[in-house]
């Protein structure tokens, strides 16, 4: 009989390129991984992995059962899923992945209010890219992921994820009281063909929107300074080292000294979606989880 949780491990490995990595994702010892797939070795009576150079690949062996396997454990995954839909219980475990702003805005009030209702719940938060994230959920590495994607910025969701529009979102350009914008009721990109941004860095999916924004102008968006969080962004205009786009899903208060301005035409807008695998579709602690994304408060400010 072949042992599920070596194979997890040996989907792992093949994600990831290396026992290391797989050890790193599972939370396990790179030692325990080895056993794990020398023991399936051992149980299927064939070789599944070879080294290459310092890491390793799947045989053909290998990448059979992997492939094969991925759909058995899909099936027991739905099998579970269904059991608790009978039972009607919100309860077991879920690891849910989410990007920073969502993290702050949504995902922390909305899992103190389901560990509140569903005292047998339990949830690990993470925190990672929409792409990252996407990847994590499609491998099986996390239940849920919330994600993010920016007006017609591609975002690609594998056919075996279901997906869950949970919010709306916008983006105001923040400037300082004192900048020559700041008494504006809106803006369009035009206006801030001379202007220096903060902005994320280059690859990300904020970036890209950024830069699509600015399409008609003939110009592109002039980077002054780069910063992965948004709160740096806050501190850098503040400081007056340039202006930048903030969304209001989990913004913190621009206090006295900035200002956020409506933008249009486009108006930067995001949409937040929940993502999980159609195994899990039947799950009511995954239901309960879409249902609170769902109905929670996600604003952000109430204006700009």
């Amino acid at each position: 009989m072949i042992d599920l949780a070596a194979l997890t491990s040996l989907r792992a490995v093949d994600t990831h390129g290396s026992v290391v990595g797989a050890a790193d994702a599972l939370g396990f010892t790179p030692s325990a991984v080895s056993q794990q797939v020398k023991r399936l070795e051992r149980q299927t009576g064939v070789p599944l992995l070879e080294r290459v150079g310092r890491g390793v690949i799947l045989t053909d062996h290998g990448r059979h059962l992997v492939d094969a396997g991925a759909r058995l454990l899909a099936d027991l995954e739905e099998v579970e899923s269904g059991l608790h839909e009978r039972a009607g219980a919100v309860s077991g475990h879920l690891r849910l992945t989410a990007f920073s702003t969502a993290m702050r805005g949504l995902v922390a009030p909305v899992v103190r209010d389901l560990r509140a209702a569903h005292p047998d719940l339990t949830l690990s938060l993470t925190e990672r890219e929409p792409w990252d994230t996407i990847d994590l959920v499609a491998t099986g590495q996390s239940d849920l992921g919330v994600v993010h994607r920016w007006g017609d910025v591609p975002i690609t969701i594998p056919d075996h994820l279901e997906t869950t529009q949970v919010a709306h979102d916008v983006a105001d350009v923040v400037v300082r009281r004192d900048h020559p914008l700041a008494e504006r009721s809106r803006i369009t990109p035009r206006d801030l063909v001379d202007e220096g941004w903060i902005a994320t860095p280059e690859g990300t999916i904020c970036r890209e929107w950024l830069t699509r924004m600015y399409a008609g102008t003939g110009r592109l968006p002039r980077i002054a300074h780069t910063a992965m969080e948004f709160d740096s962004h806050l501190a850098l205009v503040r400081a007056g080292l340039g202006i930048a786009l903030v969304p209001r899903l989990g913004r913190q208060p621009l206090g006295d000294e900035l200002v956020g301005v409506p933008a249009h035409d486009p108006e930067p807008t995001r949409d937040v979606i929940a993502v999980h695998r159609r195994s899990m579709a039947g799950s009511p602690a995954v239901r309960a989880v879409l249902a609170g994304l769902s109905t929670a408060q996600t604003s952000g400010p109430a204006g700009p």
